[in-house]
Protein backbone atom coordinates (compact mmCIF):
# COMPACT_ATOMS: atom_id res chain seq x y z
CA UNK A 1 0.00 0.00 0.00
CA UNK A 2 1.20 3.29 -1.19
CA UNK A 3 1.86 6.43 0.99
CA UNK A 4 -1.08 8.04 -0.24
CA UNK A 5 -2.84 5.02 0.10
CA UNK A 6 -2.99 5.90 3.87
CA UNK A 7 -4.52 9.70 3.48
CA UNK A 8 -7.78 9.85 4.58
CA UNK A 9 -10.44 8.25 1.35
CA UNK A 10 -12.57 11.46 1.45
CA UNK A 11 -9.73 13.82 1.80
CA UNK A 12 -8.52 11.26 -1.86
CA UNK A 13 -12.38 11.97 -3.01
CA UNK A 14 -12.34 15.75 -2.81
CA UNK A 15 -11.85 17.63 -5.92
CA UNK A 16 -9.58 20.63 -5.21
CA UNK A 17 -10.80 24.09 -5.67
CA UNK A 18 -9.82 25.94 -9.07
CA UNK A 19 -9.33 29.45 -8.94
CA UNK A 20 -9.72 31.81 -11.71
CA UNK A 21 -6.69 32.60 -13.92
CA UNK A 22 -3.96 34.58 -12.86
CA UNK A 23 -2.68 37.23 -14.95
CA UNK A 24 0.83 36.33 -15.07
CA UNK A 25 -0.34 32.33 -15.87
CA UNK A 26 -2.04 34.07 -19.01
CA UNK A 27 1.16 36.19 -20.20
CA UNK A 28 2.80 33.23 -19.97
CA UNK A 29 1.03 31.39 -21.37
CA UNK A 30 -0.03 33.79 -24.45
CA UNK A 31 3.06 35.88 -24.47
CA UNK A 32 0.34 38.78 -24.03
CA UNK A 33 2.27 41.66 -21.95
CA UNK A 34 0.66 41.97 -18.35
CA UNK A 35 -0.82 45.04 -19.10
CA UNK A 36 -2.76 44.74 -22.36
CA UNK A 37 -4.78 41.65 -20.12
CA UNK A 38 -7.68 42.20 -18.68
CA UNK A 39 -9.13 39.87 -15.67
CA UNK A 40 -12.91 39.65 -15.19
CA UNK A 41 -12.68 35.83 -13.72
CA UNK A 42 -12.60 36.28 -9.95
CA UNK A 43 -15.50 39.05 -8.45
CA UNK A 44 -12.61 41.50 -7.52
CA UNK A 45 -13.04 45.20 -7.36
CA UNK A 46 -11.73 46.75 -10.64
CA UNK A 47 -10.97 50.06 -8.24
CA UNK A 48 -8.58 48.21 -5.72
CA UNK A 49 -8.38 48.77 -2.50
CA UNK A 50 -9.72 51.72 -0.57
CA UNK A 51 -6.75 54.33 -0.52
CA UNK A 52 -7.44 54.74 3.30
CA UNK A 53 -6.85 51.08 3.70
CA UNK A 54 -3.82 51.51 1.56
CA UNK A 55 -2.62 54.01 3.27
CA UNK A 56 -3.18 51.99 6.83
CA UNK A 57 -1.53 48.94 4.81
CA UNK A 58 1.36 50.76 4.43
CA UNK A 59 1.62 52.20 8.18
CA UNK A 60 1.06 48.82 9.40
CA UNK A 61 4.23 47.71 7.56
CA UNK A 62 6.36 48.98 10.71
CA UNK A 63 4.88 46.49 12.75
CA UNK A 64 5.41 43.29 11.16
CA UNK A 65 7.89 41.84 13.69
CA UNK A 66 5.24 41.79 15.95
CA UNK A 67 2.18 39.13 16.63
CA UNK A 68 -1.24 40.32 15.59
CA UNK A 69 -3.60 41.96 17.92
CA UNK A 70 -7.38 41.88 16.26
CA UNK A 71 -9.16 44.26 18.69
CA UNK A 72 -9.15 47.36 16.58
CA UNK A 73 -11.18 45.69 13.86
CA UNK A 74 -13.32 43.46 16.38
CA UNK A 75 -14.11 46.45 17.80
CA UNK A 76 -14.79 48.28 14.69
CA UNK A 77 -16.94 45.68 13.25
CA UNK A 78 -19.03 45.40 17.23
CA UNK A 79 -19.97 49.06 16.12
CA UNK A 80 -20.35 48.41 12.48
CA UNK A 81 -22.73 45.40 13.26
CA UNK A 82 -23.50 46.63 16.63
CA UNK A 83 -22.79 42.94 17.89
CA UNK A 84 -21.06 42.59 21.15
CA UNK A 85 -17.02 41.56 20.00
CA UNK A 86 -17.40 38.18 21.58
CA UNK A 87 -19.94 37.41 19.26
CA UNK A 88 -17.67 38.12 15.74
CA UNK A 89 -14.91 35.42 14.56
CA UNK A 90 -12.08 36.90 11.79
CA UNK A 91 -10.54 34.58 9.30
CA UNK A 92 -8.09 34.71 6.76
CA UNK A 93 -11.08 35.60 3.84
CA UNK A 94 -14.57 34.36 4.86
CA UNK A 95 -13.44 30.97 3.33
CA UNK A 96 -11.21 30.57 6.75
CA UNK A 97 -14.57 30.99 9.07
CA UNK A 98 -16.55 28.50 6.78
CA UNK A 99 -14.12 25.96 7.15
CA UNK A 100 -14.19 27.06 11.14
CA UNK A 101 -17.72 26.24 11.16
CA UNK A 102 -17.84 23.00 9.43
CA UNK A 103 -14.77 21.93 12.17
CA UNK A 104 -17.07 22.50 14.99
CA UNK A 105 -20.15 20.75 13.71
CA UNK A 106 -19.25 18.46 11.02
CA UNK A 107 -17.14 15.06 10.88
CA UNK A 108 -17.78 11.37 9.88
CA UNK A 109 -21.34 10.60 10.48
CA UNK A 110 -22.90 13.79 10.05
CA UNK A 111 -24.04 15.46 6.77
CA UNK A 112 -24.58 19.05 4.65
CA UNK A 113 -26.95 19.90 3.14
CA UNK A 114 -26.07 22.61 0.48
CA UNK A 115 -27.54 23.68 -3.21
CA UNK A 116 -26.74 23.16 -6.63
CA UNK A 117 -24.80 25.34 -8.19
CA UNK A 118 -23.67 27.35 -4.98
CA UNK A 119 -19.97 27.92 -3.95
CA UNK A 120 -17.23 25.43 -4.03
CA UNK A 121 -16.11 25.78 -0.48
CA UNK A 122 -18.90 24.75 0.83
CA UNK A 123 -18.56 20.99 -0.24
CA UNK A 124 -15.10 21.37 0.16
CA UNK A 125 -15.12 22.31 4.12
CA UNK A 126 -17.96 19.56 4.43
CA UNK A 127 -16.07 16.70 2.73
CA UNK A 128 -12.48 18.03 4.27
CA UNK A 129 -14.33 17.56 7.61
CA UNK A 130 -15.57 13.71 6.98
CA UNK A 131 -19.57 14.80 6.59
CA UNK A 132 -21.95 13.82 3.97
CA UNK A 133 -22.57 16.31 1.26
CA UNK A 134 -26.35 16.94 0.44
CA UNK A 135 -26.84 18.39 -2.62
CA UNK A 136 -30.19 20.18 -3.44
CA UNK A 137 -31.08 20.05 -6.95
CA UNK A 138 -31.40 24.08 -7.85
CA UNK A 139 -34.23 25.79 -8.63
CA UNK A 140 -33.96 28.57 -11.53
CA UNK A 141 -30.41 28.12 -10.99
CA UNK A 142 -30.67 29.17 -7.05
CA UNK A 143 -31.51 27.79 -4.25
CA UNK A 144 -35.13 25.87 -3.79
CA UNK A 145 -35.26 26.35 -0.02
CA UNK A 146 -38.54 23.95 0.59
CA UNK A 147 -36.45 21.35 -1.13
CA UNK A 148 -33.31 21.94 1.06
CA UNK A 149 -35.51 21.88 4.14
CA UNK A 150 -37.11 18.45 3.41
CA UNK A 151 -32.97 17.31 2.51
CA UNK A 152 -32.52 17.92 6.39
CA UNK A 153 -31.54 14.93 7.77
CA UNK A 154 -31.84 13.87 11.93
CA UNK A 155 -27.58 13.68 11.10
CA UNK A 156 -27.67 17.33 9.26
CA UNK A 157 -25.69 19.80 11.63
CA UNK A 158 -25.10 22.39 9.01
CA UNK A 159 -27.10 24.21 5.97
CA UNK A 160 -24.70 26.17 3.69
CA UNK A 161 -26.77 29.20 2.19
CA UNK A 162 -25.19 32.20 0.25
CA UNK A 163 -27.34 35.65 -0.62
CA UNK A 164 -26.76 36.73 -3.06
CA UNK A 165 -25.76 33.20 -4.71
CA UNK A 166 -21.53 32.90 -6.34
CA UNK A 167 -21.42 31.78 -9.24
CA UNK A 168 -24.88 32.08 -10.50
CA UNK A 169 -25.68 35.72 -9.13
CA UNK A 170 -29.67 34.55 -7.83
CA UNK A 171 -31.04 36.48 -4.86
CA UNK A 172 -33.07 35.00 -2.58
CA UNK A 173 -36.09 37.45 -1.08
CA UNK A 174 -35.41 38.22 2.58
CA UNK A 175 -39.21 37.14 3.47
CA UNK A 176 -38.58 33.56 2.15
CA UNK A 177 -35.12 33.10 3.81
CA UNK A 178 -36.21 34.03 7.33
CA UNK A 179 -40.06 31.50 6.79
CA UNK A 180 -36.58 29.27 5.87
CA UNK A 181 -34.89 30.12 9.09
CA UNK A 182 -38.23 29.29 10.75
CA UNK A 183 -38.69 25.92 9.57
CA UNK A 184 -35.06 24.88 10.19
CA UNK A 185 -34.71 22.73 13.36
CA UNK A 186 -32.84 24.67 15.70
CA UNK A 187 -30.40 22.33 16.46
CA UNK A 188 -28.99 23.05 12.75
CA UNK A 189 -26.56 25.56 11.86
CA UNK A 190 -27.85 27.86 8.62
CA UNK A 191 -25.04 29.76 7.33
CA UNK A 192 -25.81 32.51 5.42
CA UNK A 193 -22.60 33.46 3.39
CA UNK A 194 -23.19 37.40 2.34
CA UNK A 195 -20.42 38.05 0.65
CA UNK A 196 -21.93 40.52 -2.08
CA UNK A 197 -24.32 41.74 0.52
CA UNK A 198 -22.83 45.46 -0.24
CA UNK A 199 -23.63 45.19 -4.09
CA UNK A 200 -27.31 45.13 -3.42
CA UNK A 201 -29.06 48.12 -3.73
CA UNK A 202 -30.03 49.55 0.10
CA UNK A 203 -33.61 49.77 -0.24
CA UNK A 204 -33.39 46.09 -1.12
CA UNK A 205 -31.16 45.51 2.07
CA UNK A 206 -32.61 43.59 5.27
CA UNK A 207 -30.78 43.78 8.33
CA UNK A 208 -29.82 39.97 8.71
CA UNK A 209 -27.89 40.71 11.75
CA UNK A 210 -30.84 41.76 13.30
CA UNK A 211 -32.07 38.39 12.79
CA UNK A 212 -29.08 36.63 15.33
CA UNK A 213 -31.14 37.56 18.63
CA UNK A 214 -33.94 35.20 17.12
CA UNK A 215 -32.15 32.55 15.72
CA UNK A 216 -29.30 31.33 17.69
CA UNK A 217 -28.16 28.99 15.35
CA UNK A 218 -27.85 31.43 12.67
CA UNK A 219 -24.03 32.43 11.36
CA UNK A 220 -23.19 35.39 8.88
CA UNK A 221 -20.59 35.30 7.19
CA UNK A 222 -19.24 38.50 5.46
CA UNK A 223 -16.13 39.40 3.36
CA UNK A 224 -13.12 42.50 2.63
CA UNK A 225 -12.16 40.82 -0.48
CA UNK A 226 -15.87 42.15 -2.66
CA UNK A 227 -16.66 45.63 -2.13
CA UNK A 228 -13.77 46.92 -0.28
CA UNK A 229 -11.15 45.14 -2.47
CA UNK A 230 -8.81 43.86 -0.30
CA UNK A 231 -8.96 40.06 -1.81
CA UNK A 232 -4.99 39.49 -1.95
CA UNK A 233 -4.59 40.24 2.03
CA UNK A 234 -7.50 37.41 3.01
CA UNK A 235 -9.73 38.77 5.50
CA UNK A 236 -13.24 37.71 6.30
CA UNK A 237 -15.62 37.41 9.65
CA UNK A 238 -18.52 35.31 10.81
CA UNK A 239 -21.31 37.17 13.00
CA UNK A 240 -22.46 34.54 15.59
CA UNK A 241 -24.32 33.88 18.64
CA UNK A 242 -21.68 34.25 21.54
CA UNK A 243 -21.68 30.80 21.95
CA UNK A 244 -20.39 29.03 18.35
CA UNK A 245 -18.24 32.52 17.87
CA UNK A 246 -16.25 30.43 21.17
CA UNK A 247 -16.39 27.12 19.54
CA UNK A 248 -15.10 28.57 16.27
CA UNK A 249 -12.68 30.34 17.85
CA UNK A 250 -11.46 27.05 20.12
CA UNK A 251 -10.50 25.72 16.29
CA UNK A 252 -8.87 28.74 15.01
CA UNK A 253 -5.60 29.21 14.17
CA UNK A 254 -3.78 31.75 16.49
CA UNK A 255 -2.93 34.59 14.99
CA UNK A 256 -4.82 33.70 11.54
CA UNK A 257 -5.10 37.21 10.53
CA UNK A 258 -2.08 39.15 9.26
CA UNK A 259 -0.93 42.79 10.72
CA UNK A 260 -1.95 44.37 7.12
CA UNK A 261 -4.99 42.73 6.81
CA UNK A 262 -6.39 44.09 9.93
CA UNK A 263 -4.88 47.18 10.25
CA UNK A 264 -6.52 47.83 6.26
CA UNK A 265 -9.89 46.10 6.97
CA UNK A 266 -10.60 48.80 9.43
CA UNK A 267 -9.76 51.65 7.62
CA UNK A 268 -11.85 50.40 4.65
CA UNK A 269 -15.14 49.50 6.97
CA UNK A 270 -14.77 53.89 7.16
CA UNK A 271 -14.28 54.65 4.58
CA UNK A 272 -17.68 55.09 3.33
CA UNK A 273 -16.84 57.17 0.32
CA UNK A 274 -15.15 54.40 -1.19
CA UNK A 275 -17.74 51.99 -0.93
CA UNK A 276 -20.61 53.94 -2.43
CA UNK A 277 -18.29 55.02 -5.38
CA UNK A 278 -17.62 51.01 -5.94
CA UNK A 279 -21.11 50.36 -5.30
CA UNK A 280 -21.68 52.91 -8.35
CA UNK A 281 -19.50 51.88 -10.73
CA UNK A 282 -20.80 48.48 -10.16
CA UNK A 283 -24.49 49.59 -10.74
CA UNK A 284 -23.34 51.29 -14.26
CA UNK A 285 -20.65 48.36 -15.09
CA UNK A 286 -23.97 45.98 -14.61
CA UNK A 287 -26.13 47.70 -17.04
CA UNK A 288 -23.53 48.20 -19.60
CA UNK A 289 -22.72 44.50 -19.62
CA UNK A 290 -26.30 43.16 -19.58
CA UNK A 291 -26.65 45.18 -22.46
CA UNK A 292 -24.01 43.97 -24.61
CA UNK A 293 -25.48 40.26 -23.63
CA UNK A 294 -28.52 41.29 -24.99
CA UNK A 295 -26.96 42.64 -27.88
CA UNK A 296 -25.58 39.79 -28.50
CA UNK A 297 -28.79 37.72 -27.63
CA UNK A 298 -27.46 35.77 -25.22
CA UNK A 299 -29.17 34.87 -22.25
CA UNK A 300 -28.15 35.64 -18.38
CA UNK A 301 -29.17 34.95 -15.39
CA UNK A 302 -30.34 37.84 -13.21
CA UNK A 303 -27.45 39.15 -10.98
CA UNK A 304 -27.18 40.48 -7.85
CA UNK A 305 -23.44 40.71 -7.41
CA UNK A 306 -20.64 42.00 -8.44
CA UNK A 307 -21.01 39.79 -11.98
CA UNK A 308 -22.83 38.24 -14.55
CA UNK A 309 -23.48 34.78 -15.66
CA UNK A 310 -24.88 34.40 -19.31
CA UNK A 311 -25.19 31.67 -21.80
CA UNK A 312 -23.35 30.80 -24.91
CA UNK A 313 -22.93 28.23 -27.70
CA UNK A 314 -19.80 26.06 -26.74
CA UNK A 315 -18.75 27.88 -23.37
CA UNK A 316 -15.04 26.43 -23.18
CA UNK A 317 -14.26 27.17 -26.83
CA UNK A 318 -15.88 30.86 -26.46
CA UNK A 319 -13.77 30.99 -23.17
CA UNK A 320 -10.47 29.83 -24.89
CA UNK A 321 -10.92 32.49 -27.68
CA UNK A 322 -11.56 35.09 -25.03
CA UNK A 323 -7.89 34.41 -23.46
CA UNK A 324 -5.96 34.68 -26.87
CA UNK A 325 -7.43 37.71 -26.67
CA UNK A 326 -6.31 38.81 -23.44
CA UNK A 327 -9.54 38.37 -20.97
CA UNK A 328 -10.08 36.19 -18.86
CA UNK A 329 -13.49 35.43 -17.30
CA UNK A 330 -14.75 32.46 -15.41
CA UNK A 331 -15.68 28.89 -16.77
CA UNK A 332 -18.29 27.50 -14.36
CA UNK A 333 -18.63 23.88 -15.60
CA UNK A 334 -17.14 22.43 -12.94
CA UNK A 335 -20.66 24.02 -10.85
CA UNK A 336 -22.39 22.05 -13.18
CA UNK A 337 -23.02 24.79 -15.84
CA UNK A 338 -20.66 23.69 -18.61
CA UNK A 339 -22.90 26.05 -21.16
CA UNK A 340 -22.57 29.17 -18.84
CA UNK A 341 -19.16 31.82 -18.49
CA UNK A 342 -19.49 33.93 -15.24
CA UNK A 343 -18.06 37.83 -15.74
CA UNK A 344 -17.03 40.14 -13.56
CA UNK A 345 -18.49 43.81 -13.40
CA UNK A 346 -15.11 45.91 -14.73
CA UNK A 347 -14.28 49.71 -15.07
CA UNK A 348 -16.42 51.20 -18.13
CA UNK A 349 -13.28 50.39 -19.91
CA UNK A 350 -12.64 46.86 -18.91
CA UNK A 351 -16.43 45.83 -19.56
CA UNK A 352 -15.63 47.09 -23.21
CA UNK A 353 -13.21 45.49 -23.65
CA UNK A 354 -14.72 42.71 -23.08
CA UNK A 355 -17.69 42.80 -25.01
CA UNK A 356 -16.07 43.30 -28.14
CA UNK A 357 -13.69 40.48 -27.27
CA UNK A 358 -16.71 38.38 -27.22
CA UNK A 359 -18.15 39.81 -29.98
CA UNK A 360 -15.01 38.40 -31.71
CA UNK A 361 -15.43 35.23 -29.99
CA UNK A 362 -18.58 34.47 -30.88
Amino acid sequence: MSLIDQALPYVRAISPYLPGKPITELAREMGIPVEKIVKLASNENPLGMSPKAKAAMEKAAGTLERYPDDFDLKKALSNHTGLDMNRIVLGNGSNDVLDLIARVFLAAGRSAVFSQHAFAVYPLATLSAGAELIVVPAKDFGHDLDAMQAAIRPDTRIVWVANPNNPTGNFLPYPQLKAFLQAVPADVVVVLDEAYNEYLPPADRVDTVAWLAEFPNLVITRTFSKIYGLAGLRIGYALASAEIADLMNRVRQPFNCNNLALAAAVAALADHEFVAKSYALNRAGMEQIIAGLKRHGLAHIPAHGNFVTFKVNDAAGVNQRLLKQGVIVRPIGGYGLPDWLRVTIGTEAENLRFLEALEKAL
